[in-house]
Parts: structure tokens; C-alpha cells; sequence
């Protein structure tokens, strides 16, 4: 079970890509006292753990109603995540909104931290390595973007603006490579 864990967190951890996703949080929050700003931290984990969790409870009744099998949305997803590292290792900058009371669901909730990349990966893992490590994944993956949010001054700090750039796109060639994996693994599916 917590080999299962490991193995479903780490593309979870790839796909939430908190740091790449701190300097926008950064950016978003900068007019934001501390207070508030731990609000919006909050909101946004509470938004990106129910909609995550939501779509891996409902995803596969959807499937079935829809006829798709695993090895279909394997390849699709694969397909979307091999765009989103591509685009982010290309083009890096992502669209910004002006803060408003809904910033911690969107777009900090969605679709920063629980975006494609994550309702995707997390969708394909859940048949790979079960529900319960799923969920355990989703969920300590969205509190540590959380408490990374919430020592964003130290972080930024420590790691500058160069370091968190080249860290997201190292994050980037791993989604990569998950995607290039997730497209083998739905041929696999339909050879087999």
C-alpha cells in the first residue's frame, strides 16, 4: 500500500508543479495582506482537493457511460499532458487574472493547482495504483502546494526567480516523459 502511495504521488507531485505555479501565486497575491492571503491558501486547496477528488469518483461512471475504455483516455491524456510540457517548457508564462473574491477557487483552485494535468494524471493513476492511494496522493500533493504557498516569501527567497523557473521546467520534462508513458501504456492496452 505505500509503495502504491509512492508510486501514484510522485506524477501527482509532477502535475501540480507547485513551485512552477508560486510565482503566479506570488504574482496573484502580492496586494494581499497575510491573513486574507492564508484564505485565499485555503480556498484554493479546498477547490483543487473536491474538484480532483470529484473527477476520480466520477470519471470512470462517465467512462462507462460513454463506452471510452482506459486505454482510450491513457492516449488522450497522454496526448494533453505531452501538450501542456510542451507549452509550458516552450512558453512558460501563463495567462494572470487580477485578484477578486473568488481567487482562491479560480484561477488559484483551478485551474493553477488543479488543472488538466492533474484531473488527468489522477484519472489514469487511480487504475494503476487504486482509489485510496489515489485520493492519499491528491490530497497530501494539493497540502503541500498549500504549506509551499504559505512559505512562498521563503521559497521565492531561497530559490530566486532563475531557480524556480529552471525547476519548472525540469518539472515539465517529467510530465513529459509520464505522458510519453501514459500513451505506451494505451497501445500496450490495445495490442494486448
Amino acid at each position: 500500500m505505500i509503495r502504491n502511495v509512492l508510486l501514484s504521488f510522485i506524477p501527482i507531485f509532477v502535475a501540480v508543479d507547485a513551485i512552477g505555479v508560486l510565482p503566479m501565486f506570488v504574482s496573484l497575491t502580492k496586494d494581499i495582506d497575510k491573513n486574507k492571503r492564508t484564505e485565499v491558501i485555503i480556498q484554493s486547496m479546498i477547490t483543487a482537493i473536491a474538484l480532483s477528488i470529484g473527477f476520480v469518483l466520477v470519471g470512470k461512471w462517465i467512462f462507462k457511460l460513454l463506452g471510452i475504455e482506459i486505454g482510450d483516455f491513457m492516449i488522450a491524456g497522454g496526448a494533453i499532458l505531452f501538450s501542456l510540457a510542451i507549452i509550458d517548457i516552450i512558453n512558460p508564462t501563463k495567462k494572470r487574472r487580477s485578484p477578486g473574491t473568488t481567487l482562491g477557487a479560480v484561477p488559484i483552485g483551478t485551474p493553477l493547482i488543479a488543472g488538466p494535468a492533474v484531473l488527468t494524471t489522477s484519472m489514469l493513476i487511480v487504475s494503476e495504483y487504486g482509489l485510496f492511494a489515489t485520493i492519499i496522493s491528491i490530497i497530501t500533493n494539493i497540502l503541500l502546494a498549500g504549506l509551499i504557498f504559505k512559505l512562498s516569501d521563503i521559497v521565492i527567497k531561497f530559490l530566486g526567480e532563475a531557480g524556480s523557473k529552471a525547476l519548472s521546467k525540469v518539472t515539465s520534462l517529467l510530465l513529459a516523459a509520464i505522458a510519453v508513458m501514459l500513451i505506451r501504456k494505451g497501445l500496450m492496452q490495445f495490442i494486448n
